[in-house]
């Protein structure tokens, strides 16, 4: 017992006198200060060790073009800052198992050839970029064949002013198993960027004010994104050419224009869209090419459009969405119905309810003759509140015939959803 007792003692008494000569039990801390022995950045990374810890105290490093090559984890303390200048990229990480985490990053250079970005991280796995605030960055995370990474409560804040010269807030390319969580981002060209991304998820990030989508996402098969902030953007939110996607409790807000979308889904296939709410857009979900997509508990709510379904897009279901003072609740481009409307809330729907269950006895038919008109011919959206289309609505109610008659909602819910 006392051979154990001393042994212990002495292991306590080696990892104190580590400590104290700045060293941990994985490596030494590499601490740096504009005032100290070692002063930059560029140093401290040349010096450390794989495993060691860079430490930087707080003030400004006027540094371009850094590399980090070997496992290394790195931390702000009291809140440095790195200024690229416009000289390049800012971090480039060439190695698996990096940690960068506190602090601020400024500048990178602009390219019309290159994707200079604040931290570009390039065939690595196993990283962890984690609250940092990157400032003024052409790309702010850049990452390209990385696997098993966390980017996870960074605040991004771009200047972008064209698409031209600004690129995106965090853009992954040829990636898997990444978790992009808990980020803000301001300002970009697009918010978020997933293209060939695998087994990956977006949650919790609040994607607002960039020029043209707050997520663009492509070929990025089984992928979820949930309780997600995309408001005030450009365009709104794209997803295309992807299967096997959940887009779960997220918010789609105040994405207006000419070609803004809450959602735009594009040849879409076996994914769910639940839980989500679709506020002040112009188009609140744009389906085109899409197949066998569920959409339920979903909330449409003061949108132009709600959904605007092509003809393209065949086997979804809308089931137990509350569909709620929109312009118009649904549009389509053809007289057939390939995809179906069951038990949702509308609250342009004046049926009755003899029997008392809860739902309509009257089927709802969410194509209006005006909206279909309108998609023929836009100009005809300057009479949308007059009485001339009221009336155009009405006799379509009482003698339908030229809207779908096939798309209908045969059990319309007569109060909205709670859920």
């Amino acid at each position: 017992m006392t051979c154990v007792r001393r042994t212990a003692c002495s292991a306590a008494l080696v990892v104190l006198a580590l400590v104290v000569m700045g060293m941990t039990a994985s490596g030494a801390v590499v601490r740096v200060s504009p005032r100290g022995p070692l002063s930059t950045v560029a140093e401290a990374l040349r010096v450390a060790q794989p495993g060691d810890t860079v430490e930087l105290d707080g003030g400004y490093y006027p540094e371009a073009n850094l590399i980090v090559d070997k496992p290394l984890t790195i931390i702000g303390r009291n809140a440095p800052v790195i200024d690229g200048q416009g000289l390049g990229e800012v971090i480039k990480v060439i190695a698996s198992g990096v940690t960068i985490r506190g602090l601020t990053i400024r500048r990178s250079a602009v390219g019309f050839t290159e994707d200079y970005a604040g931290i570009r991280l390039e065939k690595v796995f196993d990283c962890v970029i984690e609250n940092n605030r990157l400032e003024d960055c052409f790309f702010a995370i850049y990452l390209a064949q990385v696997g098993r990474t966390r980017v996870t409560g960074n605040v991004i804040v771009g200047s972008a002013e064209s698409e031209a010269t600004s690129g995106n807030g965090i853009h992954l390319w040829y990636c898997r198993e990444i978790t992009v969580a808990d980020n803000i981002v301001r300002n970009q060209r697009d918010g978020i960027y997933f293209e060939f991304v695998i087994a990956s998820e977006i949650r919790r990030n609040r994607s607002e004010h960039n020029l043209r989508y707050g997520l663009h996402f492509m070929y990025s098969d089984s992928c979820t994104y949930a309780e997600n902030e995309f408001r005030y953007n450009g365009a709104g939110v794209a997803v295309m050419y992807t299967r096997n996607v959940r887009m779960i409790d997220n918010l789609f807000a105040q994405n207006w224009g000419s070609a803004s979308y809450g959602l735009l889904l594009k040849e879409i296939t076996d994914s769910e869209i639940r839980g989500n709410v679709f506020h002040h857009n112009t188009i609140a979900m744009h389906v085109e090419g899409s197949n066998r997509v569920e959409v339920t508990r979903n909330i449409f709510r003061e949108n132009g459009w709600a959904v605007r379904l092509l003809g393209n897009s065949i086997d979804n279901t809308f089931t137990q969405n509350n569909f709620m003072g929109n312009s118009f609740d649904v549009a389509t481009n053809t007289l057939q119905a390939y995809s179906s409307f069951n038990s949702n809330f509308w609250s342009a729907y004046s049926g009755y309810d003899l029997d008392r269950d809860g739902f309509g006895d009257v089927p709802y038919r969410p194509v209006s003759l005006f909206s279909m008109e309108v998609a023929r011919r836009p100009v005809t959206l300057v009479l949308l509140r007059s009485l001339f289309i009221d009336l155009l609505n009405l006799a379509e109610r009482v003698v339908p015939t030229l809207t779908p008659a096939v798309l209908t909602d045969d059990r319309p819910r007569m109060r909205p959803w709670s859920w």
